[in-house]
C-alpha cells in the first residue's frame, strides 16, 4: 500500500506530458502544470536550426517551468519544404525565416489565443528564448508590450537599431562575454552562422530601460562560487521598489544556455547560474 501511495503521490507531483498541436503548418509543443486552469503561460524559442522537442530537452526548461506552475509552449520556427533547420524572422535574423520575410509575431500572437483557448489559461504571458529565440522574444515583447508580463532573453540580441520599445516591459537579459555567436559587444560573430552585424548587449538594456523614464536605480553584485573560469556579474535596474530589468553578464561565458545539457558539455560553460532557476524567480515577480 505504501508503495502505491508513493507512486500515485509521485505521478500527481509530475507535469503533464507535452502535447502537439497544429496550427496551418507549423506547430507548437505543450507542457501543463498538474493545475492548467488559469496558469500562466510561457512561450520558449528555440535557437536557429533548433525545433521545440530539442530546445525542450536541451534546456529542461519544460519541466522545470511546470513544476513551478506555469504551462510552456514551445513555438516552432519555420524553414523551407522538409527542411528541418528552423529559424525566426527578428527583423535582421536569422536565415529562412528572415529571408521569407515570416511573420512570426502573428504566429506567436496565434500561439497565444490558441493555447489560452485551448486549455483555459490565463492572459499572463511571459516569453524566453536561446539565440535567435531570444532575438525574437525580445523583439515580440518589444511591440507587444501590452499582452506580456515579462521576457527573458539568453545569448541573443534584438535589432536595437530599428526596434523601439514600445512600452516598460520587464527583461532579463543573461549573455556570456566570450559568445563568439552573438557578440557581447555587438557585431559579427566570428563562429556564427549568420553575417548579422548584431546589437550589443548594452544598447538592448538602454533600450528596454527606456519606456521607463528616469529616476532608475542600479545596483551591482557578483556571484563566484564555483571554480569554472566564470564569474556572473548581476546588474539590477529599479523602479521605486520594482525591478524592472535584470542584467547577468557571464564573465568568460560562451554561447549557452546556463545549466542546459550543452552548457555542461562544452568549453565557456558557467556552473555559477542556472538558466531555468533564473528565469523562472525573475517571472515569479511579475505573476
Amino acid at each position: 500500500m505504501r508503495l502505491i501511495a508513493f507512486l500515485l503521490a509521485l505521478c500527481l507531483a509530475l507535469p503533464a506530458a507535452a502535447e502537439t498541436i497544429r496550427l496551418g503548418d507549423r506547430w507548437y509543443d505543450i507542457a501543463l502544470p498538474r493545475n492548467a486552469k488559469g496558469a500562466p503561460l510561457i512561450l520558449a524559442l528555440h535557437g536557429g536550426g533548433g525545433d521545440p522537442s530539442q530546445f525542450a530537452s536541451a534546456s529542461g526548461f519544460g519541466a522545470a517551468a511546470t513544476r513551478a506552475g506555469y504551462a510552456v509552449a514551445f513555438p516552432a520556427g519555420s524553414g523551407r519544404r522538409g527542411e528541418r533547420l528552423l529559424t525566426w524572422n527578428g527583423g535582421y535574423c536569422c536565415g529562412y525565416a528572415q529571408r521569407a520575410g515570416v511573420d512570426d509575431i502573428g504566429f506567436l500572437k496565434s500561439v497565444i489565443k490558441d493555447a489560452r483557448d485551448r486549455y483555459g489559461l490565463s492572459d499572463r504571458v511571459f516569453l524566453t528564448g536561446m539565440s535567435n529565440g531570444s532575438v525574437m522574444s525580445e523583439t515580440f515583447a518589444a511591440q507587444n508590450p501590452d499582452l506580456v508580463r515579462a521576457v527573458a532573453g539568453v545569448a541573443g540580441t534584438m535589432d536595437t537599431g530599428r526596434i523601439r520599445v514600445a512600452g516598460p516591459v520587464p527583461a532579463l537579459i543573461i549573455h556570456g562575454t566570450a559568445d563568439t555567436m552573438v557578440p557581447y559587444e555587438g557585431g559579427k560573430g566570428d563562429t556564427s552562422l549568420t553575417r548579422t552585424n548584431f546589437a550589443s548587449v548594452a544598447s538592448v538594456v538602454s533600450a528596454f530601460l527606456a519606456p521607463w523614464g528616469g529616476g532608475l536605480s542600479e545596483t551591482t553584485r557578483e556571484i563566484n562560487r564555483k571554480e569554472d573560469g566564470t564569474t556572473v556579474i548581476v546588474t539590477n535596474y529599479a523602479k521605486g521598489d520594482r525591478l524592472v530589468l535584470r542584467l547577468m553578464t557571464v564573465e568568460g561565458g560562451a554561447h549557452h544556455w546556463p545549466g542546459g545539457r550543452k552548457a555542461r558539455l562544452s568549453e565557456g560553460k558557467t556552473q555559477e547560474i542556472d538558466a531555468n532557476t533564473e528565469i523562472l524567480r525573475f517571472f515569479d515577480l511579475f505573476k
